[in-house]
């Protein structure tokens, strides 16, 4: 199997031409994030972490730091001509390198922009380097423009075991 794993910046553009560059996370992004998710509405927060919190704490971040760039990954978004953090994306897979789960954040200014349908894309073709068979999304049942990206892009949802207020989103390949 070839393996094309992003290691170092990527430039993608969205279906509205805003350009990004795109990279994996480094430790030293810490600070970065936190600022990033305080231009992160609160719904989205609150989606995105499945909690209520008004800020994303250290303990929420560690994960999207603290990746091995193989099982893990957390891809960061960079609106290429003004150097902004506008997305994160995360790819995190099963021991068996089965299955992922993606989760995407974007900046409220740049929603609507193509941005998550383009980390969508990233996300998937990481999965599918990594050779992956599904990946998955949990989303809140309230996040309808979640919902109705992953459906575009080819994402089935279902009802989520034991929480009536998810569903799981799954993309075969």
């Amino acid at each position: 199997m070839a393996v094309n794993v992003i290691t170092s910046d990527l430039t993608v553009s969205t279906r509205d031409d805003v350009q990004l560059s795109v990279r994996p996370v480094e430790s030293g992004d810490v600070e970065m994030l936190v600022d990033f998710f305080r231009s992160v509405s609160v719904d989205d927060r609150r989606f995105r972490f499945l909690s209520a919190q008004a800020h994303v704490g250290l303990n929420q971040l560690a994960p999207l730091i603290e990746v091995d760039h193989w099982q893990s990954e957390n891809f960061l978004a960079f609106d290429a001509d003004t150097g902004a953090l506008v997305a994160t994306a995360m790819l995190a897979c099963d021991a068996r390198m089965e299955l992922g789960e993606v989760a995407v954040s974007i900046r409220h200014d740049y929603k609507g922009r193509g941005v998550g349908w383009a980390m969508l894309d990233l996300l998937s073709k990481a999965a599918q380097d990594r050779g992956l068979k599904q990946v998955i999304a949990i989303e809140d049942r309230e996040n309808h423009a979640a919902i109705e990206l992953e459906r575009e892009k080819g994402f089935t949802p279902r009802p989520f075991a034991g929480d009536p207020g998810l569903v799981v989103l799954t993309k075969t390949f």
